[in-house]
């Protein structure tokens, strides 16, 4: 006989901390702050790294931002919205307002969830959003491998779990200097302890890759650099070197 799914069964969320109502919540709350000190659209966007029209958005949703053509909007999409539905009532508006769906939309509150930036950190983003965050970077690197977007995948990727040749696990933080700027030296979070790997000797390994995508059979050869073992796995996460089939498996364990 079959066995009876206990409620509540099932695949366990990869965040359960996530709340994509709480960072809603937290980004309006900033938005409004800054509002309320007389700060200019493009100066919260900047403050928020959004662009205005997402930095607006957050102020409609919080009930704070007014303007005669967003009560338009506003009003002549709820006028449809009571016997449509979301997307229905939004082209209704478009053809009634003679507006783009983009502008549309950006006049209307948040329903489920707002943008974050690539500098966000993963903790407030959804996995699905994480996971198209490390596929963008390791496509643009792939297409383009250079040390810009090389930089870019390890930006996208802190808090990841990658894992050495052996197969011990490891992550990563980055920390912000002058200009709110992250500082190119990759923090180390091994179990208790944690320490610096420069971004000069990631750097340095990757001017050592014979042949992008190339098997390469351990750290060493990457060259004699300390903490080699690191950007081993990282390398092989972002696609830039392949490892031996026996590593594949120590190395994909989760």
């Amino acid at each position: 006989m079959a066995k009876t799914r206990k409620p509540g069964g099932g695949r366990k969320p990869s965040k359960p901390e996530y709340s994509a109502a709480k960072n809603l919540t937290q980004q309006m709350k900033a938005a409004t702050e800054l509002y309320t000190e007389k700060m200019s659209l493009q100066a919260i966007a900047d403050a928020l790294s959004l662009n205005p029209i997402k930095a607006r958005k957050l102020l409609i949703t919080a009930g704070v931002y007014k303007s005669d053509t967003a009560k338009l909007v506003q009003q002549t999409f709820g006028s449809f919205r009571s016997t449509q539905s979301y997307s229905a009532a939004v082209t209704s508006t478009m053809s009634a307002l003679q507006l783009s769906r983009p502008s549309v939309t950006s006049y209307l509150p948040y329903e489920k969830g707002v943008y974050f930036p690539e500098e966000a950190e993963a903790a407030n983003i959804s996995a699905g959003a994480e996971r198209q965050r490390h596929y963008r970077a390791v496509a643009a690197l792939k297409k383009d491998p250079c040390e810009v977007n090389l930089w870019k995948c390890v930006v996208a990727f802190r808090g990841y779990k990658f894992k050495t040749l052996s197969g011990l696990p490891f992550t990563y933080t980055l920390k912000k200097g002058r200009g709110d700027e992250f500082t190119k030296e990759l923090w180390i979070d091994r179990r208790e302890e944690s320490k610096s790997l420069a971004w000069s000797s990631v750097m340095l390994a990757y001017h050592n890759i014979g042949k992008i995508g190339e098997v390469v059979d351990r750290p060493k050869a990457l060259g004699d650099i300390r903490d080699v073992s690191y950007i081993y796995g990282l390398f092989y996460r972002f696609g830039l070197i392949d490892v031996p089939d026996k590593a594949k498996e120590k190395m994909a364990e989760q």
